[in-house]
């Protein structure tokens, strides 16, 4: 099964796990906490699906606008799979000094665990792009990881 991202908020229960990340680039902090929900989950079908939160918050003296996402998917038993774009759910968002954006997304995966991280490509208004890194960070159904 590859692992498919979706977009906006599932009004389900969640279970919260230890998962957290969190990385500055030119003053552009990404934090992401992810959880397991296991009612969109099929664990005997290996369906394995997680939501996963995203606040960017600009730091910086400089006014950024996130134009691209890419993503690097690893499930548990070491498959790697890519998800490139624009944007993040359906926005690119620009971000004054102060200001952040957060959105919710979400990945299936084949296994109960695996690890996301990527980089979000920045432009500045003078023209310049640089990419603002988004820290590994798991995807862990809740008490499969020692």
């Amino acid at each position: 099964m590859d692992a498919r991202c979706t977009h906006g908020r599932a009004s389900v229960r969640r279970v919260k796990t230890r998962a957290m990340s969190d990385s500055v680039t030119q003053g552009i902090r990404v934090t992401v906490r992810s959880e397991y929900i296991p009612q969109q989950s099929a664990p005997r079908e290996q369906r394995y699906v997680f939501s996963y939160t995203i606040r960017i918050a600009n730091e910086g003296e400089l006014p950024a606008q996130l134009v691209n996402r890419h993503w690097v998917i690893t499930h548990g038993s070491g498959k790697v799979e890519e998800v490139k774009g624009p944007g993040v759910v359906g926005h690119q968002p620009r971000l004054e000094p102060t200001q952040h954006f957060e959105y919710t997304s979400g990945c299936i995966l084949s296994t109960p665990h695996g690890t996301m991280n990527g980089t979000y490509e920045m432009r500045r208004d003078d023209g310049g792009s640089f990419l603002a890194m988004i820290a590994p960070f798991s995807l862990s159904m809740p008490y499969t990881l020692n």
